[in-house]
This record gives structure tokens, C-alpha cells and sequence, in this order.
């Protein structure tokens, strides 16, 4: 058997295969309520039916100014979670796990979807202040407010609330969204975070909330279901967040109860110098599985099945995350058996006639 389609485990989690899909944001709350409908039920079971061993939410808001965008999911409020419930039980229903990604968009908040507009919504058209660990807008985008010691214990109580909504509503997993410039982002970067109490300036300062909330996190729900870390590997900018600081924290967070790391990169300031390219951020998953004791995700710009076989192959992660290629073609993990030559036993019945 390929690498690829070998199952993994994690603590009760079991996936199919090592095919995970990667948190893509799709701003598809029409009402703006935070309530996940159709466009998401439909959506993540398209994965399922097509094989991936387990899908990972959009973004999901642990608060209502913790949303990217006004159309953002949430999950602060039992109609949202009433919601994600049968978003929940349509993937199980179609053979696949599926984890949510709790996040706070922190300073990158109240800000437009790609096709309504450009930069931060104002109040007066429903925007928010957003809130950060320190003063420092976002390039184009409102200045934030710094938060108080004391919102940052209320923040910390929102992502254990929203896990525990997140267990009630059936989830699989759970990932603790560390990347791409959003509030736990910026608080580990130097760039971003400019504190001078107790979540500032060190790196044990900078990455402090981070761990407390995994704890906190792992606490709450106990020791059944997986926790996860997104993180950007680094800024792509110099004297910005590091790989090796990547690796250095998600060690923290395993002792504090993590159990596995999806590894991205970049998102925190436009001044960033990507060198993009086929698997361009493998390199930072590589090095943080060479490092740590615990299994570690790979994702982006990975198109194929034999690129992602030969990932895997190399030893040093053990999934991958597929986006865009999956986005556009949600049977992608099919089509990868296909490929590869891999006879799999949960192609639907009703899809053997299709010419994959």
C-alpha cells in the first residue's frame, strides 16, 4: 500500500487515509449570523464523498469580532452549533472525519470578502473594532486596539467554550488556528507583538497565550479527540517569526496537549518576500518533523498524488493538507488512487460509472 492511502491514528481518531483537507475560508453566511447553511453543508460533504480521510472547517470564529469577515462561520452560540451538528452528521454519514479550526482574526478582523470590497468595513456598515496584542494595523486595514490583561482571560475562555460547543456538535478534532496573521499569529511574532507585560517580548512571552489555551483547550474536552496547531513557519520577513521558533512552541503546546501540527507559512504583513513554487512550504513541515515527537502536516501547492506520495515517502510528516487542487476537484483523492494505483473500497457505489 502507498503511503498515501495508509490510515492514521490519533488518540480516538482514526482517518482512512492520510489525505486531509486543508481550512479554506468560504465567507458563506449570507446573513452574517455566523450560522454555517447549506453552501457549508454541501461543501464539506463534497470532500467526504470524495475520499479524503478527514476535512478541517473554514476559519470559525470563537467570538463574533473574532471573524475575518462578516459572512465568517462561528461558533460562539447553540444555533451556530446546531448548524455545524448536521454539517457534522452529513460527513460522517458520507464516510469521512471532520475537525473545526477555532480562530480569532484579531487585527485581519471586520474586514471585507474578496468580491464585496477591498480593506476593514466600517462600523457604521457593520464592521467592529478589532483588537490585537498591540496598536499595529494590519497594512490597508484600521488600526486595532490593544488588549487588556483582562480580555485576554475572556479570550482564553471563548476558545474553551468554543471547543466544548465544538464536542457537543460532534467534531473529530479540533485545530487551534496559529497562522496566517490572525490574533495567536500575531501574537507570537515580533513584528506584531510589541507587549511589555507578561505576553510580550520574550518568546515564552510571545507564544504564553498560545500554550495556555492549548491547555485549556485539553483540559476541557479531555483526552479522547486530537488537538491541532495551524502554524505560519515563518513571516517570509527578516526578524519576523522563525521556523525554528515554529519548532521550539509546538513542543510546548505537545506538553501542554497537543498532538499534531499542520504547518503553513506567511499571512502577518504584506511586506512579506514568499518564494513560491510545487510543495513551497514542505521544507518548514520537514523541519518541524525532524525536530518533534508527534505527527506533522504538510500543505501547499501540493497538486498530485505522486507529489504527495513522494512527500510522505521522505519521512519527515505524516499527512498532507489538500486545498486549491481539492477545492477544484473535490474527488482529488480518488483521482490520487487512481494515480497511484491504489485500490480503495469507499468509492461510492453510485459513482462507478465515473470516469476518474
Amino acid at each position: 500500500m502507498t503511503k498515501l492511502f495508509e490510515s492514521i491514528h490519533v488518540r480516538n481518531l482514526t482517518t482512512r487515509n492520510r489525505i486531509w483537507i486543508s481550512p479554506m475560508c468560504q465567507y458563506s453566511c449570507e446573513e452574517k449570523d455566523g450560522v454555517v447553511g447549506n453552501w457549508g453543508l454541501v461543501h464539506y460533504s463534497a470532500f467526504a464523498k470524495g475520499g479524503a480521510g478527514l476535512v478541517i472547517s473554514e476559519a470559525t470564529g470563537v467570538s463574533d469580532i473574532g471573524r475575518i469577515s462578516p459572512w465568517c462561520a462561528g461558533i460562539w452560540n447553540d444555533e451556530q452549533t446546531i448548524a455545524w451538528e448536521a454539517v457534522v452528521d452529513s460527513v460522517h454519514l458520507n464516510g469521512g472525519k471532520i475537525g473545526i479550526q477555532l480562530a480569532h482574526a484579531g487585527r485581519k478582523g471586520s474586514t471585507h470578502r474578496e468580491w464585496s470590497g477591498v480593506g476593514s468595513i466600517p462600523i457604521s456598515e457593520g464592521g467592529w473594532e478589532t483588537v490585537a496584542p498591540s496598536a499595529i494595523a494590519f497594512e490597508g486595514y484600521e488600526v486595532p486596539r490593544a488588549l487588556e490583561l483582562s480580555e485576554i482571560e475572556d479570550l482564553k475562555a471563548q476558545f474553551v467554550a468554543a471547543a466544548n460547543r465544538a464536542v457537543t456538535a460532534g467534531f473529530d478534532l479540533i485545530e487551534i488556528h496559529a497562522a496566517h496573521g490572525y490574533l495567536l499569529h500575531e501574537f507570537l511574532s515580533p513584528l506584531s507583538n510589541q507587549r511589555t507585560d507578561e505576553y510580550g517580548g520574550s518568546l515564552e512571552n510571545r507564544a504564553r497565550l498560545l500554550v495556555e489555551i492549548v491547555l485549556a483547550t485539553r483540559v476541557a474536552i479531555g483526552d479522547e479527540l486530537p488537538i491541532s496547531v495551524r502554524f505560519s513557519a515563518t513571516d517570509w520577513i527578516e526578524g519576523g517569526w522563525t521556523q525554528e521558533e515554529t519548532a521550539t512552541v509546538a513542543k510546548w503546546c505537545l506538553d501542554a496537549g497537543a498532538d499534531l501540527f499542520d504547518i503553513s507559512s506567511a499571512g502577518l504583513s504584506t511586506a512579506q518576500k514568499l518564494v513560491l513554487g510545487p510543495g513551497y512550504q514542505v521544507p518548514f513541515a520537514e523541519f518541524v518533523g525532524s525536530t518533534i515527537d508527534a505527527p506533522v502536516a504538510a500543505v501547499g501547492s501540493i497538486t498530485t498524488g505522486t507529489q504527495a506520495e513522494s512527500i510522505l515517502q521522505q519521512g519527515l510528516v505524516d499527512l498532507v493538507m489538500i486545498g486549491r487542487a481539492a477545492l477544484g476537484d473535490p474527488y482529488w483523492p480518488i483521482r490520487a488512487a487512481k494515480e497511484l494505483g491504489e485500490e480503495i473500497d469507499y468509492i461510492p457505489k453510485r459513482m462507478s460509472r465515473a470516469l476518474f
